[in-house]
């Protein structure tokens, strides 16, 4: 079993110097890391928290080109999306895959409701040009029996056909990690989770020369020597700007986006949905792939609070639930929610004479900067664009590593290899772990009890719970329910429920007796349950 070893590389931080090093392991940290590393640069990648367990985690888990974009006349941007997309459903195949939309029409006869459908048929085209056909199918019409087969949930008064295109879905989290072990195990970058950057050293030069970092685990501190340093810190970017220069100005304008749980059952689709909302914004409804549940969202607010524990609020569920019930006839109620999750997105603030703008409104562009002191920021734009980013950032590294070609464009991730499954089981885990599968197979043939399901009413078995601390340095009870699998977001309460028995499970591989075991599973527990109260949302039912 090939692993990330957090204490060998926390060893190696303390000791080599590198050429750069990566501070932020979300999505767009990991694609920098395996940029860099897969160019021959020796690479070291810190994460104050969870690897991808920021924006990366808590995004509408759509690998896609960004409809809406258009509406913007961010034509380059949409170019950009759907090419990236493609890319990532070629080099990931096992976490990426097509996903059928339907866009339905409201039926009614004014202006306003046929300027929607004029507007979004030509949208659509415009999509299909810009690159929307990469996916291998175009837009088209569907009528309202189509529709109805799509979209079983939806309501009669919306029973007037639409449009339907394909885009992609991809599991945020999982891509994170394939990108971060394929730099690490397979270019030989050096990562660690719970590493919080805390300063920079700098030459006599004045060029930032060591990152000093703590540990969150055990306290100690490990200066990182290195030769420049990236900053891919996401909407946490601007305190690490301010780490080079702390009268630097701001940059990035953080926007809430909160998604909602429901049982599958309750809300009936066979498509992904696009929803017209308040506010001239769209709702996504999209089927969990593995598991008999549907999620939907996003909002996009103005978000001005902490920025390590952003919360859904009665306000967006609110929200949420008005379009949803708008558009079917389920009148979903906050009693059915079974999960959620709210995130940040690090939007570029606005220049000029722009002071105050919707969040909606500001460019999904990024932005790389090199303020000429041994460290590149890169800023903004989308987890579907992150091999672009990243191979910008890098690019821009050039004044101190010199130049190497990007191999990114059509390098795997980690589990892209072929793989054939035989079972059932081997299926599931396929669309997970890809060709890494045997390693868990491996694991369930030594003991069998590892084939057992975990979390009740999920897929989830134990092998995974236990591949997550052995091979993903998952070292917490939400590293391994949030984010190696998806367990808390389709179901909170189920996730809650098995906490105590999957802290038993993990627990002798990192040194926890049961004092610790318990503490861990009560803490997860009033952790969800303090999500669902914010929310307005009723925990016991």
């Amino acid at each position: 079993m090939e692993a990330l070893d957090r204490a060998r590389c926390l060893a190696a931080m303390a000791t080599e110097r590198y050429d750069v090093v990566v501070v932020g392991a979300g999505m767009t940290g990991a694609g920098v890391a395996l940029d860099a590393a897969s160019r021959g640069y020796r690479v070291a990648l810190v994460e104050s928290h969870d690897l991808g367990s920021g924006t990366t985690a808590k995004s509408s888990k759509m690998v896609h080109g960004g409809l809406r974009y258009l509406q913007q006349h961010e034509f380059r941007l949409v170019y950009e999306n759907l090419r990236e997309r493609q890319r990532l459903l070629e080099n990931a195949p096992h976490l990426v895959r097509p996903l059928p939309f339907v866009l339905p029409m409201d039926g009614s006869r004014r202006p306003s409701g046929q300027a929607r459908r004029h507007g979004y048929g030509a949208a659509l085209w415009l999509y299909d040009i810009t690159g929307g056909w990469r996916i291998g199918e175009r837009h088209h019409r569907v009528t309202p029996a189509q529709l109805r087969d799509l979209l079983p949930a939806v309501a009669p008064a919306h029973l007037t056909g639409g449009f339907s295109y394909l885009d992609a879905r991809g599991d945020d989290s999982r891509v994170a990690l394939a990108a971060t072990r394929t730099a690490a195990l397979d270019y030989g970058a050096d990562v660690a989770n719970y590493l919080t950057a805390t300063a920079f050293e700098r030459g006599r030069d004045g060029r930032v020369r060591a990152v000093s970092a703590r540990d969150e685990l055990s306290g100690s501190v490990v200066s990182i020597a290195t030769r420049a340093v990236v900053n891919a810190a996401g909407v946490w970017s601007d305190g690490v700007r301010r780490l080079v220069d702390r009268d630097a100005p701001p940059v990035i304008t953080p926007a809430k986006g909160v998604h909602l749980t429901v049982p599958r059952h309750r809300l009936e689709v066979s498509s992904a949905a696009v929803l017209g909302a308040r506010g001239g914004r769209i709702i996504f409804v999209i089927p969990f792939e593995d598991a008999p549940y549907v999620y939907f969202g996003t909002t996009d607010t103005p978000y001005q609070g902490p920025l390590d524990d952003p919360r859904c609020t009665p306000d967006d569920v609110a929200y949420l639930l008005e379009t949803v019930n708008q558009w079917t006839a389920s009148q979903i109620t906050p009693a059915d929610v079974t999960g959620l999750w709210a995130g940040l997105r690090p939007l570029l603030a606005p220049t000029g004479r722009r002071t105050s703008v919707r969040t909606t409104d500001l460019s999904r562009r990024h932005r790389v900067v090199d303020d000429g002191n041994g460290v590149v920021h890169v800023t903004g734009g989308k987890w579907t664009t992150y091999r672009q980013m990243s191979q910008d950032a890098v690019d821009a590294l050039a004044p101190y590593l010199g130049t190497r070609p990007c191999r990114t464009v059509r390098l795997p991730l980690r589990g892209a290899g072929p793989f054939a499954p035989s079972t059932p089981l081997e299926t599931r885990l396929q669309r997970r772990y890809g060709d890494e599968t045997p390693a868990l197979t491996a694991m369930i043939t030594h003991d069998p009890t590892l084939a057992e399901i975990a979390i009740p009413g999920q897929d989830y078995c134990r092998a995974e719970i236990l591949y997550a601390v052995r091979a993903e340095m998952a070292v917490t009870l939400e590293d391994v329910l949030e984010r190696r699998t998806r367990a808390h977001l389709h179901d909170a309460r189920a996730a809650a429920a098995a906490a105590p028995e999957v802290a038993r499970l993990i627990g002798p591989e990192l040194g926890w007796d049961d004092a610790r075991c318990d503490q861990a599973a009560a803490s997860y527990r009033q952790h969800a349950r303090q999500e669902f109260a914010t929310a307005g949302i009723p925990w016991d039912r």
